[in-house]
């Protein structure tokens, strides 16, 4: 049986965009980011929200803003392994999972020396970011699709951590240390209870 994760159209947010459209964007962008997690009204950032609906900060500054808040914390640093941190920042940053160990050991590094917010940084700062969406379009899922400069693997690696459509992923354990460790590749299992299956599990740093 097939397994798919689809992509939604982009949401970007556009010059003179109306309230719906706003809406729209910074749904996108709490859907993606925060993995599915139904962010109830208490848990919105309604003053991020505000300074992007004033034109003072961009789609990326949300998406930041968001990344930096103490529920992505909660739901990925605080409760996950250090590798289930850094794959779920992929994913919800990038919109694919890590490429191979040097890239793990990369950010490694970088929470080790600049912390939690040093290590979002690194994603939203970075060239792959811009030049994957931009100021004003808000992250989605794209390692599902071949792309330049990218490795074959890629593919079922995100599957994997992906879950499906409707997986809900903060918290889990890492899935792909095992496959990422030795070079391997990543087979896509038999999905249970809507997700894909897990392939690894690492313990967590502090």
């Amino acid at each position: 049986m097939a397994i798919w994760v689809t992509s939604p159209e982009p949401a970007e947010l556009r010059p003179n965009a109306s309230e719906d459209d706003l809406q729209l964007v910074i749904s996108a962008v709490y859907k993606h980011v925060l993995g599915n997690h139904h962010v109830m009204e208490s848990q919105r950032l309604s003053s991020a929200e505000s300074l992007l609906r004033n034109g003072d900060i961009s789609v990326r500054g949300f998406v930041r803003a968001v990344a930096k808040s103490d529920l992505y914390s909660a739901l990925y640093y605080e409760s996950s392994s250090a590798y289930g941190f850094m794959e779920n920042n992929c994913q919800n940053l990038l919109g694919r999972a890590p490429q191979d160990q040097s890239e793990i050991a990369a950010h490694t590094t970088i929470c080790l020396e600049r912390g939690y917010d040093g290590e979002i940084d690194a994603y939203i700062d970075s060239d792959e970011y811009w030049q994957s969406f931009g100021e004003n379009t808000a992250p989605y899922l794209r390692g599902q699709q071949t792309e330049a400069g990218y490795k074959n693997v890629s593919f079922n690696r995100t599957l994997v951590i992906a879950g499906g459509n409707a997986s809900n992923n903060p918290g889990k354990k890492a899935l792909l240390t095992s496959d990422i460790g030795v070079n391997a590749g990543t087979k896509i299992k038999a999905p249970k209870k809507g997700g894909i299956g897990k392939t690894g599990v690492d313990g967590r740093f502090r």
